[in-house]
């Protein structure tokens, strides 16, 4: 402000000085010529008077260096001239000077010279004779004349500029001292400029609004502190940069840190390259999960991005103590293989019984009917029990031993053990495409392919067709199950891969379907890391697409 203000007083000050040097130059130049055209029709009366008496014998004798006089005659020729040879200057009728001194009987005007640095005033009168007199005299013009004054007037300037600077600076502080003392903290109690008084009264409402609000802040953050303090669940808040804003109880306790660390990086406090990695997944895809084992406990982490206008504000993280859910679903796939293990022993009786009335020990009449029953429900049974096993050993996640199988091979493999099962449902089983080897794990490929197989034939139409395509590229190798069967409605489409679950119940139990194939597809496909694709229209059939992952070279030996 100050500096504003010191421009604009030296502004000022400059442009009223060079307009009060312009106006003065200018009047006193209009002054001095008035007084030079008086001086000058002085001049010529007296002259006038010499060369009625005397003639040319006074222009000759006359040594003027001011004035010169020129005598001519009335059809403008010029009888003498005191500087130039009358016999040499061109005739005169055409000067307005003397054309008004012949009409009027005086006359004067005023010439520029070429350069425009002089300016002759002229002025003429009518004899008795009936010749004409004409004196004229040279003046500089104004801008030469401020040019023949330029050193006294930057000597001006300067002065002038000097004091106007000093007493700028001096008036611009008084101006801004008051200003710079400002009260802001009690905005009233300033005794400053009267004009100040409305900017005053507004600064202290806002001090009072502002004050309210912190008050609401405050009040708010510490009942966030006691909800976060009592809360079972870890909670903590951070920022787009990872810094820690807030962190509750629960959460200290579970990374074994304490209030110190707010304000500082997250790394400090939890060096997990797996949880780094989790709250940057987070910050980008908007949420992600990881399970963190502690202190004999399993944590659920679940991290949510949060936004404001638009923007990444930060993240945060609820962590979740799940060992009980943990324990419980372990139980779960415990019990589920063991319940399929005892059930196997008593199935398999059941089908030796189905032989031995298949082989003719019962009466002859119920043989068929007893024959047909039991080995139906018994190869039921043992097919459910084998998929609840393969899904529980799934479930399980342990290590499966990984080698390099060519996909196509293995889909011709399989096509060709089903081939039976397809001529009784009528249906045409092909394979096509091309090798494909992969690293991966045998047994979960056989499952898929099998399984895809399998229910390509088993809910075909009499008639149909089920094709398989091998189709390997630089990164990945992609499985393609088509079928021209009966179709899935497209609400039961994305239900499908769940257990035990049918589209059409009485239909699957005419095809012999568990329920758990695409369930154990669905399984087998995500432990090897691939997706899986389904797209099906009712009553044209249904294609299924596997995409698995080429494991990368350096990948080869940690999978071995």
């Amino acid at each position: 402000m100050t500096k504003k203000i010191f421009q604009s007083i030296m502004l000022t000050a400059g442009a009223v000085l060079l307009a009060s040097l312009v106006i003065i130059l200018g009047c006193l130049y209009d002054y001095f010529q008035g007084v030079q055209q008086d001086q000058l029709r002085d001049e010529l009366s007296l002259a006038a008077q010499a060369v009625e008496l005397n003639g040319s014998d006074y222009l000759e004798g006359l040594d003027s260096q001011t004035y010169r006089l020129t005598w001519i005659a009335a059809d403008g020729k010029v009888l003498c001239d005191t500087r130039t040879d009358a016999e040499t200057m061109e005739n005169h009728a055409d000067r307005e000077e003397v054309r008004q001194a012949l009409e009027d009987g005086s006359g004067e005007s005023s010439r520029y010279s070429q350069t425009l640095l002089e300016k002759t005033l002229y002025r003429a009168c009518l004899l008795s004779d009936g010749t004409v007199l004409r004196i004229s005299v040279s003046r500089s013009t104004l801008g030469v004349l401020i040019v023949g004054m330029l050193q006294p007037i930057v000597l001006v300037l300067l002065a002038a500029l000097i004091l106007a600077y000093v007493l700028a600076r001096r008036v611009s502080r008084r101006i801004v001292a008051p200003l710079e003392t400002l009260d802001l903290e009690a905005p009233l109690e300033n005794d400053t400029y009267e004009e100040l008084s409305p900017l005053l009264n507004r600064i202290n409402r806002q001090r009072r609004q502002i004050d309210g609000q912190l008050e609401t802040l405050r009040q708010k953050n510490d009942e966030f502190a006691q909800i976060t303090r009592s809360m079972k669940e870890g909670l903590v808040l951070l920022n787009e940069k990872g810094t820690i804003l807030s962190i509750n109880p629960a959460a200290q306790k579970l990374f074994r840190t304490d209030r110190s660390c707010v304000e500082q990086d997250f790394l400090t406090v939890e060096r997990s390259p797996e949880i780094s990695a989790s709250i940057r997944s987070a910050l980008n895809s908007g949420h992600s999960e990881y399970r963190l084992q502690r202190g004999g406990r399993e944590y659920q982490l679940d991290i949510s991005r949060i936004e404001s206008g638009g923007k990444t504000a930060g993240a945060v993280l609820l962590s979740f103590d799940v060992t009980e859910q943990a324990f419980a679903e372990r139980n779960r796939r415990e019990f589920t293989a063991n319940v399929s293990h005892e059930l196997k022993t008593p199935l398999q009786s059941i089908l030796g019984s189905a032989e031995l009335l298949e082989n003719g020990m019962v009466k002859a009449e119920d043989v068929p009917r007893f024959v047909n029953r039991i080995r139906t429900e018994a190869a039921r049974l043992v097919a459910l029990i084998e998929d609840i096993l393969r899904l529980s050993q799934l479930d399980e996640g342990g290590p499966m031993p990984y080698e390099t199988v060519d996909l196509f091979d293995l889909a011709k493999e399989t096509a060709a053990s089903l081939q039976d099962a397809a001529a009784e449902k009528n249906v045409r089983l092909t394979v096509s495409g091309e090798t494909a080897p992969i690293y991966s794990v045998r047994r979960l490929l056989t499952e898929t392919v099998r399984n895809l197989c399998d229910n390509a034939i088993k809910y075909n139409v009499d008639g149909g067709t089920a094709e398989v395509l091998v189709e390997p590229s630089e990164t990945c190798v992609t499985l393609t199950v088509r079928d021209s069967g009966i179709g899935i409605p497209p609400e039961h489409q994305e239900r499908v891969f769940e257990r035990f679950y049918r589209v059409d119940k009485s239909h699957s139990k005419a095809s012999g379907g568990t329920g758990l194939g695409l369930s154990i597809v669905k399984h087998a496909v995500q432990s090897l890391g691939g997706r899986i694709d389904l797209d099906s229209v009712p009553g044209h059939g249904t294609t299924v697409s596997v995409t698995l992952p080429k494991p990368a070279a350096g990948s080869l030996a940690d999978k071995s």
